[in-house]
């Protein structure tokens, strides 16, 4: 596997245990979100038969397919990605007999990774890199004809996660 991972560090209190000392912690540093556009051209790019437009087709009815699987209680095993699953938030009823559907508050959907993707992962390597506040500031001073950027956080406010 040769991508690399981008992320930075910022030190972060732990929400369940505010009087302890911050910790430094890893945050993602995503490169972008691919659109389902994007994706299928990547699918040709990698030697698909099929064209962009027919694969573009396939993973809009996928979404489709799968989501109301999904609403009918099904779950939704796409192979070497993963697994989705419904999972149900409820509030507790004194009884069984009390329980009825107005005790579910929420539906969700989990997503299980595959073994292989579990490996995948396990392969990643790791670049630090500095953190999306930074850059900004950075741009920004670039714009302004600047040659240095601060992006010292204000005492109340919280470093980015």
């Amino acid at each position: 596997m040769n991508e690399t991972i981008k992320y930075s560090v910022a030190m972060r209190a732990n929400p369940m245990k505010p009087e302890e000392a911050k910790k430094a912690y890893a945050t993602m540093q995503h490169q972008r979100t691919l659109s389902l556009e994007e994706l299928a051209d990547h699918i040709v790019e990698h030697g698909s038969p099929f064209s962009r437009g027919a694969i573009y087709g396939i993973i809009v009815d996928l979404t489709v397919c799968a989501s109301e699987a999904l609403t009918e209680g099904n779950n939704v095993d796409l192979g070497k990605l993963g697994t989705l699953r419904t999972t149900v938030s409820s509030e507790g009823a004194e009884t069984l007999e009390a329980f009825t559907p107005s005790n579910i508050k929420s539906l969700n959907v989990n997503f299980e990774k595959s073994d292989y993707l579990t490996e995948r992962l396990a392969e990643a390597r790791f670049e630090k890199t500095i953190s999306r506040k930074a850059q900004a500031a950075a741009q920004k001073a670039e714009n302004a004809g600047q040659t240095t950027a601060d992006w010292t956080p204000k005492e109340e406010e919280e470093e980015e996660p």
